[in-house]
């Protein structure tokens, strides 16, 4: 191996060698801080409590198309358990007055209604869009037509998978149960959703990576390993943050009324960091190849649309 090389020609992830993986880990530490990774953080997470509101209330207008919209309330808190407890106080207060005012009935003013919502909602879909445009170190230059019909369908199907979601920690228990197939059905559905909830969870994030920045789309498999290290470092940083706010912080002593607030901002903050240290992670995999990592037939750098494709280490 030539001692003195900066990059590989591996097709795919799993072919770097050690050595690439360290020149890759050096690389996005680096790049966490030359691309303010915090303050971006901050940023999409601002967006995001602006936009739980309007997101809580278009989940719940369109559940109670099909079912009770008081049945959500509970439904919902039950997959917010990684939440920690604080922060899920803001949303089931939320969740309150939602499902009291919900109608259930589809008429002009309950489609206008969930329009609005999904449109207020939309905002931090598109500050995580432009953050992540950012880590893969490329320029913004989508008109306001193709950047809010991108990111209101992939808030559209954020809303699907917080449906699914939610049907598979609650209803589908609750079906089997009521099916009458038996205490080991019952046992391996109330296991079994938890890994289907998790592949989920890195479905949406590689989508997200795949979608969301303003570049040629990379491969399926150049989107995914910064979906397995964000999923899991977000299990785990919102499970330890949790334990921590229960346990040993002190939000509400400090910010009196606000405490659950905070707590909840500081939850999106977390998320949002995570998440875009998962893109960070598949940029700088991209950049460490020669070979081509967007979609399409094999194209030479410089030809490829996407800054990290082009380019290689210096």
């Amino acid at each position: 191996m030539d001692s003195t090389r900066t990059s590989s020609d591996a097709s795919r992830p799993t072919e770097f060698h050690k050595r690439d993986l360290k020149a890759v880990a050096r690389r996005t530490k680096t790049e966490i801080k030359n691309d303010n990774l915090g303050l971006l953080a901050a940023g999409v997470s601002f967006y995001a409590f602006l936009s739980i509101i309007p997101a809580l209330t278009a989940l719940v207008s369109i559940y109670a198309l099909f079912a009770d919209p008081a049945q959500v309330e509970h439904q919902v808190e039950a997959a917010a358990s990684v939440i920690p407890s604080d922060a899920r106080s803001v949303i089931q207060s939320q969740l309150q007055r939602i499902t009291q005012s919900s109608g259930g009935s589809l008429g002009l003013g309950a489609i206008a209604g969930i329009l609005v919502a999904i449109w207020s909602a939309n905002k931090a879909t598109k500050g995580l869009f432009q953050a992540l445009s950012i880590v893969y170190g490329e320029k913004e230059e989508r008109s306001f037509f193709r950047m809010n019909g991108q990111s209101l369908l992939m808030t559209l199907g954020l809303l699907v998978a917080a449906l699914v979601t939610i049907f598979l920690i609650t209803v589908f228990p609750a079906l089997v149960g009521a099916l009458g197939l038996g205490s080991v059905a019952e046992t391996l559905s109330t296991f079994a959703r938890w890994p289907v909830l998790i592949g989920l969870v890195l479905i949406a994030l590689a989508t997200l990576y795949k979608f969301a920045p303003d570049r040629d789309q990379p491969q399926w498999l150049w989107a995914s390993p910064g979906a397995l290290l964000a999923t899991a470092l977000w299990l785990v940083a919102s499970i330890g943050f949790s334990l921590y706010a229960q346990h040993f912080g002190s939000y509400n002593k400090t910010y009196g009324v606000l405490g659950a607030v905070i707590v909840l901002m500081l939850w999106l903050f977390i998320s949002a960091y995570v998440v875009l240290i998962g893109g960070e992670l598949n940029a700088e995999l991209e950049h460490q190849t020669t070979h081509d990592t967007t979609r399409g037939p094999e194209r030479p750098m410089g030809q490829r649309g996407a800054h990290v494709a082009d380019t290689t280490p210096t």
